[in-house]
């Protein structure tokens, strides 16, 4: 179980990469088309959470490797932020869609949080619950995690 959940870990940021260029090939009202007013909010507070995920999910990868360090979350966020200029490029392409300077921002912001949480708590001392979480995932690679 292990195992699968360390392989799991290594290849969830491929797959959600996968899965925000799929999405991102269909029109706005695809997947998610709502009739209430907020509807549109809604789907734009999204990309504050969406590459902030993406983060996320590099971190875990760079964690279960035994290979994270200040260096490799910065690394980490790069790739996310990266990725979410990709993603506007991509949207830029495609019929119904738009890409626009704000939607990086929000996407950028996402990460910047998360980066600054765990920038705070795995190499710091602040929210140690967080950083035993991260520690536990780290510990799936079967080397002792310090946390730095």
């Amino acid at each position: 179980m292990k195992a699968f959940l360390r392989l799991l870990l290594l290849i969830a940021p491929f797959l959600y990469m996968i899965f925000i260029f799929i999405l991102s090939s269909l029109p706005s009202d695809a997947i998610v088309n709502t009739p209430f007013s907020w509807d549109q909010a809604f789907k734009e507070s999204l990309h504050l959470i969406e590459f902030g995920i993406l983060y996320g999910l590099w971190v875990m990868f760079f964690l279960v490797q035994g290979k994270f360090t200040p260096k490799t979350s910065i690394l980490a966020a790069v790739l996310s932020i990266a990725y979410g200029f990709s993603d506007e490029l991509h949207q830029y392409f495609v019929p119904y869609r738009s890409a626009t300077v704000i939607d990086l921002v929000k996407d950028t912001i996402g990460v910047l949080v998360l980066f600054s949480i765990v920038k705070v708590s795995y190499f710091g001392e602040k929210l140690p619950r967080f950083k035993n979480l991260l520690q536990r995932i780290e510990g799936l690679n079967g080397k002792k995690a310090d946390g730095n």
